[in-house]
């Protein structure tokens, strides 16, 4: 009797909760609720840390030189596309970079912002990938807490960004993301076809400082909000999530840049550089590695 009372409390807390969700994409795809995600999320958790490296434990690694090509040059040009479509649908076309609302009719650009959000979204699922591509190689030692934490909160929170805020400035970093995807993506692609063209990676150098200011971008942009004497975005929460995630990767990211290029020593093993892009953005997979293996 007590359990069936907890049941019908937390589905009484979950129609109050989902009632001030967006119509307009409960409908979509993985948008009627969360579970799906959630069973999705957790298969890949368990897979990635568990099922998956004891199947690979008496297997040889495999060589996915071909599928990781094809991989990272097609999530370029899914980010390039995510890019126009971010900018197209608001953020170079109207928004103002600092009290952005939603925008919840169903306007032609209103409802291409929020199919953005979703494709965003999706396009997390799809970077779960570079787990299991470890695992498949058993690069084992890049399956890092860090590293799964991201690619499994991502599509989570952003669940609930696509269902209830699909737009406004809480889609700023994701905008940031794309690009920043684009380049680290075309880098991995490269270094995936080989040493001989090595000569077209001169600007590996700057990838740290490209990653840096991102986050710098990500919580200033994000921080306006708070400075504001008033700006009605629908849902605050997602400004402090957004905030509190943008500051932890800031900090984690300036310590990194502190002990590599001011004080010069050794990194912690957490943040050593084959592996630093991938805890921070999620964006790296089978070529994390590629000094070593080349």
């Amino acid at each position: 009797m007590e359990l069936d009372n907890i049941k019908s409390s937390a589905a009484l807390i979950y129609d109050e909760f989902i009632q001030n969700a967006d119509s307009r994409t409960g409908n979509w795809f993985l948008m009627s609720s969360p579970i799906p995600q959630t069973i999705i999320i957790a298969a890949y958790i368990y897979f990635v840390t568990s099922l998956g490296p004891r199947i690979m434990e008496n297997r040889k690694a495999f060589d996915l030189k071909g599928v990781l090509i094809v991989y990272n040059f097609g999530v370029v040009a899914l980010s390039l596309y995510m890019c126009y479509e971010f900018v197209m649908s608001g953020w170079g076309t109207g928004y103002s970079f600092h009290c952005d609302l939603v925008d919840y009719s169903d306007s032609p650009q209103a409802m291409r912002m929020a199919a953005t959000c979703w494709l965003y979204y999706f396009s997390k699922f799809i970077e779960m990938l570079d787990t299991i591509f470890f695992v498949l190689r058993k690069k084992n030692s890049q399956v890092t807490f860090l590293h799964v934490y991201h690619h499994s909160i991502m599509p989570f929170t952003w669940w609930f960004g696509v269902r209830f805020a699909p737009g406004g400035l809480g889609t700023f970093h994701a905008l940031l993301n794309c690009v920043v995807h684009v380049i680290m993506y075309s880098y991995y692609g490269l270094t995936a076809m080989g040493p001989n063209y090595q000569k077209y990676l001169w600007w590996k150098k700057y990838l740290t400082t490209i990653q840096l200011i991102q986050f710098v971008m990500v919580t200033s942009h994000i921080s306006q909000y708070f400075f504001m004497k008033d700006c009605p975005y629908q849902f605050p929460i997602f400004i402090y999530i957004i905030g509190l995630y943008g500051l932890i990767f800031l900090f984690l990211f300036l310590n990194f840049w502190y002990h590599a290029y001011t004080k010069g020593k050794r990194l912690p093993k957490v943040l050593q550089a084959q592996t630093w892009a991938h805890h921070t953005n999620g964006v790296m997979n089978g070529n994390a590695s590629h000094e070593k293996d080349e």
